[in-house]
């Protein structure tokens, strides 16, 4: 692409940190520092559990996941450490507790099944060491081969996790707490500018925690976690990692650095990233214009004391992909070219008087913007739309000092968020898809937990918002050459609670109880959408008249965490009064209202109409990992791991919901020891034939997995990983049924070969 055809926008955001998931799941990142006590205190469960004050440091053993190491560190009042180190143990306060340094302990062993057991719904946690070793520009890719998630595969650059069958506006993305501030919402070949060498970890959040970033998220909450503003003293002042691989399938390389280094209470971190990759090859050939090149950096600095941190971050992401289908095959390559630039800002004050145990403070703000280029003529790249978005997001929360009643002891946090957004989708080759449109949210969010005994504990959250969309749309189209005009303000009122039950059952086993009731706002681009999207062949057209989504859920699951049987299962049933959804209707259209008609009657190039509507359904489904250490060989032990999910969705009066995941059956087996990883793997999924209107059946596939790889101390705090991961070794043809790229045929990659490599310094 020539140097005027790529735009570079400049844009500013500050991200509102996610309170990621639990300390389970933090073991598994960082590996080898310690954050100490005064950090920031993150957790799934909105109360935050005590932590012993001199413990001491724990190692993860072959056989115990992070939950029982999490355990053992846990008796006193001391706050939980943050998420990003939470296999840390705590050390004494001192009048300058951040310039001590942290205590290294050894990592997560690779491929070991990480299960949160203290939460009241399923966290899914992918470690730096699954994305290095997994192929692919998105961080979807990483966590589509988890329980639960599949992704939405539109391009090899625009991937959204699909959670429990829901995407979109019911999933949140966020990085840092803040959320991705971008218009993947709005169309599947729009892409989440996070690109997953940034993370040190991925975390899918379920159930009642999702409510402290937003009523909407009911199918979940997709947080990448890092240190762009520091929350601790890295040991020796330093630590950094260099990492990247080259994968065969497309002829990928990539690669990225993080430093963090930190000396008088002020810490300092940068990173950067760049990939790049060829049109990936498939059974049947190479899928022509899947092609990905992105690059982007962060920097941030801190200061840490004893009560708490403050800090602030930049980061920006430069991406240009291809859009493969239909349009591709004719020579005219749709692609787009995305930039966005964040600022971040961040903080923790722990006072502990007036019963406050911990204020919390978090801001963002980013500035998004978005180019759709095709060749319609020769060979030049014209400009078909444009889609732009600037937010802001700020959140503040308050933590009470833990309280003894007569039936236990009360832990809880009360908090406001607030967002402004204001969108855009101009088209220029016809209709726009979106006319400029605001949103402005203000929410007050309540938690609370009971600890009633060493066994039983209770949680109850509530989320209250107001939320003003102001846009232009149309109320009827019944006649196309003068459709009905709305052009003002929607106010809307969701109201959502939950309340949930974690109950031990002995042998290292936890149940866990939870149902909730949440309502969410109509999004500005189901509202008010009228125009042509060329990227899902789609003529779009809002309803302003939508009433809110409202989703009552409950969920039941098992889960333990040690031992050398280590499982997660978890089974859940919604029900929706007013999902809203796309419609396609039996009428094709061209680049504006008037010219739609029967499908029948028109050859040309054209789009499908599609209304958005509103019709109860019902959700449920199975999600279950186990795995297994059998028995010691040679160095270390081998075992068996498995997996099942599925969803089924329907709506009032039998009809299936379109872009339904099929269910999924996969099982692998293990060793590892201190140095080496070997794993073989299969995962099947079946054939889908349960399929909405203007849907078609899609065939079962099975992809063919194994890896190994080798990690070895090389001194001085450095630890280097050297390893080979093959993907889909049978070279299936693989068709993704939630998939809009299913209708055209668009193939996932082929057999394919990674070479990956790391080197940490702490």
């Amino acid at each position: 692409m020539s140097a005027s055809a790529r735009r570079r926008i400049y844009l500013f955001s500050i991200p509102l940190v996610m309170m990621p998931s639990s300390l389970a799941a933090q073991q598994a990142t960082s590996n080898d520092v310690i954050e100490l006590p005064p950090v920031v205190v993150t957790t799934p469960s909105p109360v935050v559990k005590p932590v012993a004050r001199k413990a001491k440091p724990k190692t993860t053993s072959t056989q115990a996941s992070v939950g029982s190491a999490k355990k053992k560190a846990a008796s006193a009042p001391k706050p939980k450490p943050p998420a990003a180190a939470a296999n840390a143990s705590a050390v004494d306060a001192e009048p300058e507790l951040a310039e001590m340094p942290a205590l290294p302990l050894a990592p997560v062993p690779a491929g070991t099944l990480i299960v949160v057991d203290d939460t009241f719904a399923p966290v899914t946690v992918a470690t730096d060491r699954d994305i290095v070793a997994r192929q692919g520009a998105t961080i979807t890719d990483t966590l589509m081969s988890k329980p639960g998630i599949s992704g939405s595969t539109f391009a090899p650059g625009a991937n959204r996790p699909i959670v429990r069958g829901l995407d979109s506006y019911r999933v949140r993305m966020q990085e840092n707490g803040i959320g991705s501030h971008d218009v993947s919402t709005i169309s599947e070949d729009h892409a989440v500018p996070i690109d997953p060498f940034s993370a040190d970890r991925i975390e899918v959040v379920r159930g009642p925690a999702t409510l402290r970033y937003g009523s909407g998220a009911i199918g979940g909450v997709v947080a990448v976690e890092n240190q762009r503003i520091p929350t601790f003293m890295p040991a020796r002042g330093f630590s950094g990692e260099i990492k990247g691989g080259v994968s065969s399938v497309d002829d990928g390389r990539d690669g990225a650095f993080r430093a963090t280094a930190g000396s008088n209470g002020i810490v300092v971190h940068a990173d950067a990233f760049k990939r790049s990759s060829d049109d990936y090859r498939t059974p049947r050939g190479t899928q022509r214009n899947s092609f990905v090149d992105s690059e982007g950096f962060g920097a941030g600095m801190s200061r840490v004391w004893s009560e708490g941190f403050m800090g602030v971050a930049i980061s920006r992401v430069d991406s240009v992909y291809g859009v493969p289908g239909e349009e591709a095959d004719e020579g005219v390559d749709p692609r787009i070219d995305l930039a966005q630039q964040k600022i971040q800002a961040r903080g923790e004050w722990r006072p502990k008087v007036f019963g406050v145990e911990a204020v919390r403070f978090w801001f963002g703000a980013s500035d998004y913007a978005h180019n759709e280029l095709a060749r319609h003529d020769g060979d030049d790249f014209e400009l078909g739309s444009r889609f732009t978005n600037r937010e802001q997001e700020g959140r503040v929360e308050l933590q009470h000092i833990p309280t003894s009643t007569a039936l236990g002891e009360l832990t809880g946090a009360i908090g406001i968020q607030l967002g402004h957004r204001q969108t855009r989708g101009q088209s220029f080759e016809g209709e726009s898809l979106l006319e400029p449109a605001r949103t402005n949210s203000i929410a007050a969010f309540w938690f609370e937990e009971l600890k009633a005994s060493d066994r039983v504990t209770f949680q109850a959250a509530m989320r209250i918002e107001r939320t003003a969309v102001d846009g232009l749309g149309w109320t009827d189209v019944s006649d196309p050459d003068a459709p009905l005009v709305f052009d003002g303000e929607r106010r809307f009122v969701p109201v959502s609670v939950s309340l949930g039950m974690l109950y031990k059952l002995g042998l290292d086993t936890t149940a866990r109880l939870s149902g909730q009731f949440v309502e969410r706002s109509p999004d500005a681009a189901e509202l008010f959408s009228k125009g042509i999207h060329e990227a899902t062949g789609t003529f779009e057209v809002g309803n302003p008249n939508l009433e809110k989504e409202q989703a009552l859920s409950i969920e039941a699951g098992l889960a333990r965490s040690k031992g050398s049987f280590r499982f997660d299962a978890t089974a859940f049933y919604t029900r929706y009064q007013g999902f809203i959804y796309r419609a396609i209707q039996d009428v094709r259209c061209l680049e504006d209202l008037p010219s739609c008609g029967p499908a029948a009657d028109l050859e040309d190039e054209n789009f499908d109409l599609v209304f958005f509507r509103q019709r109860d359904a019902i959700f449920y489904g199975l999600e279950l990992a186990a795995q297994y250490d059998v028995a010691p060989i040679w160095r270390g032990t081998w075992g068996v791991d498995g997996r099942y999910d599925f969803v089924n969705a329907r709506f009032e009066g039998g009809e299936n919901v379109p872009r339904i995941p099929p269910h999924r059956l996969g099982g692998a087996i293990y060793y590892r020891d201190a140095n080496w990883f070997a794993r073989l793997g299969l995962l099947h999924a079946f054939d889908q034939n349960r399929v909405g209107v203007n849907e078609i059946e899609t065939p079962d596939f099975t992809l063919v997995s194994a890896e190994l790889s080798y990690t070895s101390e090389i001194g001085n705090g450095a630890r280097f990983t050297l390893g080979l991961k093959g993907e889909n070794l049978a070279d299936d043809v693989v068709l993704n049924h939630a998939s809009f790229k299913r209708r055209e045929e668009v193939l996932l990659p082929g057999a394919s070969v990674r070479l990956f490599g790391s080197i940490k310094f702490n």
